[in-house]
């Protein structure tokens, strides 16, 4: 009987054929396995709650600066430096931590240019910031100081009143969360529910600082005089945000 000529495969062959093989199936397993896609959970409801308090604002900031021009740079710089010492000269010996505190804020120099693009002299300007939980003695000392005038002030709340304000709000908005989220899934027929995941943030929100023309105004009209001030209000907000898993 005739038998048809069949060459020899190789071992290469073979090892080929095997992967080939591999292949093939692994490609008929992947659809079936992508297929089962994770299953989107139910009854989840996304909600929020917020707690707010408004508080007198215990913080004042007052920032005094000087303008000093010239036509060379080392005694424009020098000028600024004597003027920031007398200020420090009368502030610093009243520092108390958190009541009164003193710093030094920007101090810049910079050229004037001539119509033709040279240097024609130098312009520098200089802070002193006065500020502190002692209202009346802050705008006293920054009334006192002669050598800058007042830029702008303002009134903030201090971080330790508002830290410990933010605990009270925090429970207040946590206890809203959860009787929310009870009233929710009560509302659609559920009789309980699990958080699923929640975050907390805080907010501080100022009232509108004075204008900083009618703080120089102030400063222009009292001399060496307290500067006349009288602060307002912040509201510390804490927003509760979460899922829930109604059951």
């Amino acid at each position: 009987m005739f038998m048809p000529y069949l060459p020899a495969r190789s071992a290469a062959a073979v090892r080929r054929a095997a992967s080939a093989l591999s292949l093939m199936a692994a490609v008929v397993v992947t659809p079936a396995a992508l297929a089962q896609a994770p299953e989107v959970p139910a009854n989840v409801v996304n909600l929020s709650a917020s707690g707010h308090m408004e508080v007198p604002q215990d913080w004042l900031t007052v920032v005094l600066s000087t303008t000093r021009e010239g036509s060379d740079a080392a005694t424009v710089q020098n000028q600024l430096k004597v003027a920031v010492d007398a200020a420090l000269a009368i502030a610093q010996p009243q520092v108390k931590p958190k009541q009164l505190e003193v710093r030094t804020g920007n101090l810049r120099l910079y050229p004037r240019y001539s119509s033709n693009g040279r240097i024609s002299g130098w312009q520098g300007q200089a802070e002193v910031i006065i500020e502190g939980r002692d209202i009346a003695n802050v705008s006293a000392v920054a009334g006192r100081v002669q050598t800058l005038t007042v830029s702008s002030m303002g009134f903030s709340l201090s971080r330790e009143a508002r830290l410990a304000l933010e605990s009270q709000v925090q429970a207040q908005a946590i206890e809203r969360f959860r009787a929310r989220a009870t009233e929710i899934a009560k509302g659609f027929g559920f009789s309980s529910y699990t958080l699923r995941d929640v975050s907390v943030s805080s907010a501080d929100m100022p009232e509108r600082p004075m204008p900083r023309m009618m703080a120089m105004e102030a400063k222009a009209a009292a001399s060496d005089a307290a500067i006349p001030v009288a602060a307002g209000t912040s509201t510390v907000s804490v927003t509760v945000s979460g899922a829930i898993q109604m059951r």
